[in-house]
């Protein structure tokens, strides 16, 4: 469990993690890999959510997704790019959370993803908790903690 001061210095309030979804790069789960492959690499990302046309977050596509689909035997196949869709080589094994969600569940998902989508009641994407604002929150941390509190050595017997 997360300590409620530790939390406090972490974030100011948990819905200050989430990046909007009208900030978000999305790709349409019926788009064409050319496409995905189009906003990607405009955008610098190198894997980015995929939803429906109801926004429902149903999958992540990434460069390695998109290169794996598009190899052949002996070359790589641009050509193919327009003809595979998004859903036919997304990654449907996606972290998300719910607005609900509890900082030491998105901590630990965060070990091994770049990001968690958030999502609604009905799986509409909300937005999305980066590494990245919670380095940045943790950078504040070890910058600042001494500053706040007063930081003494427990006695080893009571540790």
């Amino acid at each position: 469990m997360i300590s409620e001061r530790m939390e406090d210095m972490l974030v100011s309030d948990l819905d200050s993690l989430i990046k909007p979804a009208n900030e978000v790069a999305v790709v349409g789960a019926h788009n064409t890999l050319d496409h995905a492959l189009l906003l990607m690499t405009s955008n610098k990302y190198s894997v980015v959510p995929v939803i429906d046309e109801k926004s429902r977050v149903k999958g992540l596509i990434s460069m390695p997704l998109i290169m794996e689909a598009i190899i052949g035997i002996e070359d790589v196949q641009f050509d193919q790019l327009g003809d595979i869709t998004v859903e036919e080589v997304m990654n449907t094994d996606y972290p998300v959370v719910k607005m609900d969600y509890e900082l030491e569940d998105v901590l630990r998902t965060l070990i091994h993803n770049a990001f968690i989508s958030v999502i609604d009641e009905e799986g509409v994407l909300t937005g999305i908790i980066t590494r990245q604002v919670i380095l940045t929150g943790l950078n504040r941390i070890v910058h600042n903690f001494e500053q706040v509190y007063e930081v003494k050595d427990r006695n080893r017997e009571h540790v």
